[in-house]
């Protein structure tokens, strides 16, 4: 029988521990497929957050280092400046990163610190219950914006690719999503942009992933593919935000997707 499709070898045989329809699974295997093709597993070293993949060690062929929760940017400082020919990712939800994490994110990326970060922006926090995240989009419903999150009061989302392009030492920054399949195939290609530019020595590199989170949105997978395409991807357009190499305009979406 002919082979049409297998688990890359950049992901152990641990089963995903993520809930029926969480799209952090799909994350993952893109992050592993590329590291696989860009011939970088081996030297790769990845920092789990604290959040929904507090676990990523588990499922990373690669060496994993957990970090305390946001700190995830300065260990990869760390780890980057000691061994320069490794290559090191941290991949984060929009507590860990937005949240907790924002003065890292911020300096790290204003330092130009040759890194590439794994955003998951599902507009909620994940692992703790379902409450108002930093990317709760205005109107969300919450566990602590039961009547939907009121800007009067919460203030406005961070769009955390339009904040980071504007920073110097930012090399190239992109928005992208999951919830289809040539959006999957779009991700992919950011993905690995990301990892050229730091295997290139050109700075940092994010790539903001648009994912769902059925379970504390009170959706079904389907459900929450559909709200994703709705109502997160109208606030928070996917495209190249920033490509040093490419001097690409703020906003620019990519037409080669």
């Amino acid at each position: 029988m002919q082979t049409v499709f297998e688990r890359t070898p950049g992901l152990t045989d641990a089963i995903l521990h993520y809930c029926p329809g969480c799209t952090h699974g799909i994350i993952h295997r893109l992050v592993a497929e590329t590291l696989d093709e860009l011939d970088a597993t081996g030297r790769a070293v990845g920092i789990a957050p604290v959040g929904c993949a507090v676990m990523a060690y588990n499922y990373f062929s690669c060496d994993m280092v957990q970090a305390a929760h946001g700190r995830a940017p300065a260990v990869a400082t760390g780890l980057k400046r000691a061994r320069p020919n490794c290559v090191i990712f941290t991949y984060q939800g929009d507590g860990d990163l937005a949240a907790i994490g924002t003065a890292e994110t911020i300096h790290a990326a204003a330092r130009g610190e040759n890194i590439t970060v794994i955003f998951v922006n599902n507009a909620i926090y994940g692992m703790t219950g379902g409450q108002m995240a930093p990317t709760t989009i205005p109107g969300q419903v919450t566990q602590t914006s039961p009547y939907g999150r009121d800007v009067s009061v919460a203030g406005y989302p961070l769009r955390i690719c339009e904040i980071l392009a504007s920073i110097d030492g930012v090399a190239y920054a992109e928005r992208v999503s999951v919830d289809s399949v040539k959006n999957v195939r779009a991700a992919k290609k950011a993905i690995r942009r990301a990892f050229e530019t730091q295997l290139a020595r050109r700075g940092f590199s994010l790539v903001e992933v648009l994912s769902t989170c059925p379970t504390n949105w009170g959706l079904d997978p389907v459900q929450a593919l559909s709200w994703l395409r709705e109502n997160m991807i109208p606030y928070y357009p996917p495209g190249v935000y920033k490509d040093r190499e490419k001097d690409t305009a703020v906003g620019e979406v990519n037409d080669d997707a």
